[in-house]
């Protein structure tokens, strides 16, 4: 490390992250809780680890990988549909929302694994799915049964002698939202694939279905929910016609109707705040405003939201622009300053991996370049959301071939490009960098055969690089991306600045580098983070003397003349006098 500095404070590097002061009693215009202070993992359950040799994940494998799972410093789990279901949709088709699909184990299994979170300190997130269930859910068979039956009304008909019913838009199915079914000689709708039906949340008989399910699982003892595809729960039943092309803009044709907000009212009182849980929505609608509408606090609706404009800034090879980037955080964070509360995420099971989608997969650059993007997403207000594999890099995989896809969403949009005589080499090289199934690859456990996530043939093909990426190798090197995400996750917990912190982007013009302070009453840090492959620059005036390296995931900082040059993807995040 370089001795010029502003001031004449010599800079501490603190390589390991030790044990650092106890946090001090902050005063924040936010009200402080734990699902604002903790960090999320997301957990893909069938390619986490299995252990009965069928390929397939189960509730015993993360039992097996709970010290793991303690050791990153996340202090909440959210995993992903473990219910009966058929699969069309990998588990966001359930079948019955009270049982356990076999493969995971039993509900003794799933209660075992509970405990050893709570017993770790980590809090439990359900991922509920209630916009649609599965076909062969039982309400759904007696819906269609007949017309007269007492589910019918759970689920949207439009009766075939009315003609055509009104064009919906079907995020799966390129023919449409609506389903020709002869056993009533009626068709039903599915903003998703045909295999899941939406229901009818107008109907306060099916909402209460919800509660009770809600509740069930509240008993038992999770923490929160996460609400799939909510904000689309509630229809114009009326079903007007929508403008031609009006799917192009779909959640505000299809999502955030004002008879939502009574529904989640309605929850919030017969379960949130019974419960003392907390609930997560996919999606903060349109606006600014719809988002404040679904978390702030005296709303008394949901407490979190996640939007999804940062991780479509990066859907095509062609990659993103970080002046984007910087935008798209600077202005949610301004949006929720004072009021309300976001998530932040970068990759999910929605979304290809995220060092190739926001940094460099190549062998050089690999490690950096992940740890600058974990360093940046462990440093923003708001709730940090991280991915399973993101903690060791896990990348892309390469599937050239339309042969290769078992996803529902993939094979659906693969239909709707041939129909459209799009360029299907074009777009088969976007599926390759985007699809989904990048990011539910098994997860990469050792080197030995399939990663170490089973004895058997795994659901879905393991990488190949898993030889060189996997948890075992990271584990032994002290500057792994796995042991730097360690790091910086302490780092988070022990400094509620990271948590409650103002923000403020410094430069927002500079091309490579994303630099941002993060301020508490007496204290504030500044983030440093380059995201490019070259060394860069940055001169930053008037933001204090630097005093302490607080985490660096290269060995020195240069910060000589007056300026800092940061070497390829540096992260460093600095205390400030």
């Amino acid at each position: 490390m370089k001795n010029h500095l502003w001031s004449l404070l010599s800079v501490l590097l603190v390589a390991s992250c030790g044990p650092q002061d106890q946090p001090k009693e902050t005063s924040t215009s936010f009200e402080q809780t734990w699902w604002k202070e903790g960090i999320l993992y997301q957990i893909y359950p069938q390619s986490f680890k299995d252990t009965d040799g069928d390929g397939f994940g189960d509730f015993q494998g993360i039992i097996e990988k709970l010290d793991y799972i303690e050791s990153l410093g996340i202090t909440m789990v959210w995993m992903n549909p473990f219910f009966e279901s058929p699969l069309v949709d990998n588990g966001y088709d359930v079948a019955d929302y009270r049982a356990v699909l076999p493969r995971y184990g039993t509900m003794d299994d799933f209660q075992q694994m509970l405990d050893g979170f709570h017993q770790r300190g980590i809090k439990f997130v359900l991922d509920v799915v209630v916009n649609h269930s599965s076909i062969d859910h039982e309400w759904f068979k007696q819906s269609r049964s007949s017309r007269d039956n007492p589910y019918r009304d759970y689920y949207h008909w439009w009766p075939a002698e009315n003609g055509e019913p009104p064009y919906r838009h079907s995020l799966f199915d390129p023919e449409g939202a609506w389903e020709y079914d002869s056993l009533s000689n009626a068709y039903y709708l599915h903003t998703f694939a045909e295999e899941q039906p939406d229901l009818n949340w107008e109907n306060p008989k099916l909402r209460q279905e919800v509660y009770d399910i809600m509740k069930f699982w509240a008993e038992k003892g999770v923490d929160g929910f996460r609400m799939d595809a909510f904000q689309f729960a509630s229809k114009d039943t009326t079903w007007p016609e929508f403008p031609e092309g009006h799917e192009k803009d779909f959640i505000k044709w299809y999502g955030m109707r004002p008879q939502l907000h009574e529904y989640l009212k309605e929850m919030y009182h017969e379960v949130l705040e019974k419960y003392d849980v907390f609930a997560v929505a996919e999606g903060a609608g349109s606006t600014f405003e719809d988002a404040h509408k679904l978390v702030d606090a005296d709303r008394q609706e949901l407490q979190m939201a996640y939007h999804f404009e940062s991780v479509d800034m990066s859907r095509t090879p062609d990659g993103y622009e970080l002046a984007d980037f910087k935008e798209v955080f600077t202005k949610w964070d301004s949006a929720f300053a004072e009021n309300g509360w976001i998530a932040i995420f970068l990759s999910n099971h929605d979304n290809a991996r995220l060092v190739n989608r926001f940094g460099n997969p190549d062998p050089e650059f690999r490690t950096p370049s992940t740890q600058m993007l974990n360093t940046f997403l462990l440093s923003m207000r708001g709730t940090p959301f991280t991915y399973y594999g993101d903690e060791i890099g896990m990348t892309n995989m390469d599937m050239p071939k339309i042969e290769e896809y078992v996803d529902v969403e993939a094979k659906g949009k693969y239909k709707a490009a041939l129909a459209a005589g799009e360029d299907m080499e074009r777009f088969m090289e976007i599926l390759n960098y985007s699809s989904r199934e990048n990011g539910r690859t098994p997860m990469q456990w050792d080197d030995s055969e399939n990663a170490g996530f089973t004895t058997g043939t795994p659901w879905k093909r393991v990488n190949e690089n898993y030889l060189e990426i996997n948890v075992a190798a990271q584990e032994k090197d002290p500057n792994s991306i796995l042991n730097h995400f360690r790091k910086m996750a302490q780092v988070r917990n022990e400094n509620p600045v990271l948590v409650y912190g103002n923000y403020e982007l410094l430069q927002k013009d500079h091309p490579t580098v994303y630099a941002f302070t993060r301020t508490l009453e007496e204290e504030k840090m500044l983030v440093l983070l380059n995201f490019s492959e070259e060394n860069s620059s940055i001169t930053l005036d008037e933001i204090g003397d630097l005093d302490q390296i607080v985490i660096n995931n290269y060995p020195d900082l240069d910060t000589s003349e007056g300026s800092i040059t940061l070497l390829p993807y540096q992260a460093a995040i600095v205390k400030i006098n």
